[in-house]
Parts: structure tokens; C-alpha cells; sequence
């Protein structure tokens, strides 16, 4: 009995001696991340999107450590052909996206074939920022406040004012909607791929009113070519506080921002979401990335992807109520 004790306990001592030095001899497990991020923004340059996400990319890679995001634009079909790219990515941490109300919280309600579902094909990381988006006409357009366009729209046969919006289900197209509908007016609706483009034909003549995000407004409003009618947040921006909200024009409780959030494929990887949220919240902590989005007419968010999650579904629900009541549906 003491020999197969001995012998037993000398097993023991060998078999953990190995398992030490097989231990000793792996590769330790690199740390994330190792080489460059594609950020997919599936939006085309010169946008709100692509501003914050190369924003966020440049803020993301100045942080030194190995950090280095590289920006890549898949725009098309309000934004659903980038957000497609990420879905079906390698799930390694190596490609996110950046998510935003129109695909993962608008396009669900509107379009009956969707390439991927939001609740399920992708992980989400942490929120960015939000941002109201601004009623504006050419700066020689006849109207000066938001009452002198609806006073016009109402005399006018139904579909007389041609909106512009950066595509079907931006939040341009869903504010202009809710405002029709709280006004009983009707527009119709001219997308565009993108507010490049949009703001280039409101400019020529081609349409009438655009809700567009601050930030691209900015230049034009200093360039004398576009006029400011109201803003769609809450209060007013403090980068334009002589602009009047929706709400204070009449029509209480208004309410539109677009917002932005980073996402990944489904199932990534815990350290790499925990690295990447981490890293966000960082770069959003930032008191010149809090003063370059404020300057741009938007607001910080931030947070936990558990928080990203019930922001995003009360998101969809919100707008799928007003999808439904505008009756939008897309092939």
C-alpha cells in the first residue's frame, strides 16, 4: 500500500511538472489590439455619420498603446449595405461599424426584407452621441420662420413643397413626417444618397426644406447659402441659440435626434467588446472630443453596451410608431 501510494503520488508530481512546462512553453495570448480596426461608416464622407466616426477614429488612435482605427465608408440603402458588411465580418474585433437610428432602429419598420436583424446579427459596444437635426430652406427662400413655410404649404396643393433627406428612413425623412403629420400638411419626399447630394440640389433650387444635421449646416449657414427655421431637440442648441425648436414653434413635445453607436459582429468576443468600450468611453470622457461634438450640435452618451441595448429598443419602438401612423414602407 505505502509502494502504490509513492507510486501514485510520483504520477502526480510528474504529470503536474509537465502540464507546468507545456504551460511554460505556450505563446501568452496577445493583447487587443494587435493591428489596425476598420471602422465601416455606412454613410458616404461629408455627412454627420462619417464626421463623428472619423472623430472618433482619430480621438481612438491618439490614445497611443497600439489603438489605430481606420475609417472605411460602405454607403447605400440608407446605410443597410454597410451595416450588411459588418454583420457578416469575422468576429474577431477587427471590423465594427457605426450604427445609427436610421439602420438599426428606423429601417427594421420600413424595409420588408431587411439583410440583417439589429437585435440579433450584431454586438453592441457602446453608444456615441446624439444630435437634433435642423429645419433649414435656401437663405432666398420667402420663408423666414417655420410658420411662414406651413402657412405656405397649407395654401398650396398637397405635395407642392419637395422635402429633401439624406435617404428613405434617415432622420431627416422621419422628422419630416412627424411634422407633416403634426401639422396636417403634406411634402413630398425627395431622398437622396446621402446629404452630400441633398444639400447640393437645396442649394440649386431642385427642392424646398431638408432637415440637416448641424454639423454639415454650420459652413453653409457662414457661407449665406442656407436659413435656419428650427431645430428638432428638446431646447436649443447652444451652437445656434437663436434658432427657435419645433416644440416652441407650436408644436409641443417634438422630438428627432440622430444618434450613433459602435457595433460589431454578433458573438465578438468579451475582451475585445470590454477593450473597445472601455476605449470609447475614454475617448468620450475627453474634454476636447466633448467640446468638438458640442460645437457640432451634438451630445455625448456614452455607457454600457447593456445600456446601448435599452436605448436602442425604445428607439424602435418609438419609430416604428411613427412609420406605421406615416404609412412608409420600402421594397
Amino acid at each position: 500500500m505505502k509502494f502504490s501510494s509513492a507510486h501514485a503520488f510520483m504520477r502526480s508530481l510528474c504529470a503536474a511538472a509537465g502540464l507546468a512546462a507545456a504551460m511554460a512553453g505556450a505563446p501568452a495570448q496577445a493583447a487587443y489590439p494587435e493591428r489596425p480596426i476598420n471602422l465601416i461608416v455606412p454613410m458616404p464622407p461629408g455627412g454627420g455619420t462619417d464626421t463623428v466616426s472619423r472623430l472618433v477614429a482619430e480621438r481612438v488612435g491618439a490614445g497611443g498603446a497600439g489603438w489605430s482605427m481606420v475609417v472605411q465608408n460602405k454607403p447605400g440603402a440608407t446605410g443597410n449595405i454597410g451595416m450588411e458588411f459588418v454583420a457578416r465580418a469575422e468576429p474577431d474585433g477587427y471590423t465594427v461599424g457605426m450604427g445609427q437610428a436610421a439602420n438599426l432602429a428606423i429601417n427594421p419598420a420600413i424595409y420588408p426584407r431587411m439583410p440583417f436583424k439589429p437585435a440579433e446579427d450584431f454586438t453592441l459596444i457602446g453608444l456615441v452621441a446624439a444630435q437634433p437635426v435642423v429645419l433649414v430652406v435656401r437663405a432666398d427662400s420667402p420663408y423666414r420662420t417655420l410658420k411662414d413655410l406651413l402657412d405656405d404649404a397649407h395654401k398650396r396643393p398637397a405635395g407642392s413643397l419637395r422635402l429633401a433627406s439624406a435617404g428613405n428612413g434617415t432622420i431627416g425623412h422621419m422628422a419630416g413626417m412627424m411634422l407633416a403629420r403634426r401639422a396636417d400638411v403634406e411634402f413630398l419626399h425627395v431622398p437622396y444618397k446621402g446629404a452630400g447630394p441633398a444639400v447640393t440640389d437645396l442649394v440649386g433650387g431642385q427642392t424646398d426644406l431638408y432637415f440637416i444635421t448641424p454639423q454639415t449646416a454650420f459652413a453653409l449657414f457662414k457661407a449665406g447659402k442656407l436659413r435656419a427655421l428650427a431645430v428638432t431637440s428638446t431646447s436649443r442648441l447652444e451652437a445656434l441659440p437663436e434658432v427657435p425648436t419645433v416644440a416652441e414653434s407650436g408644436f409641443a413635445g417634438f422630438e428627432a435626434s440622430a444618434w450613433t453607436g459602435l457595433v460589431g459582429p454578433a458573438n465578438l468576443p468579451a475582451p475585445a467588446v470590454q477593450a473597445l468600450n472601455a476605449r470609447l468611453q475614454t475617448v468620450l470622457a475627453e474634454p476636447e472630443m466633448k467640446r468638438r461634438l458640442a460645437d457640432e450640435g451634438s451630445q455625448v452618451l456614452g455607457g454600457t453596451p447593456q445600456a446601448f441595448r435599452q436605448y436602442l429598443d425604445s428607439e424602435t419602438v418609438k419609430w416604428g410608431e411613427v412609420v406605421k401612423a406615416a404609412g412608409i414602407r420600402l421594397d
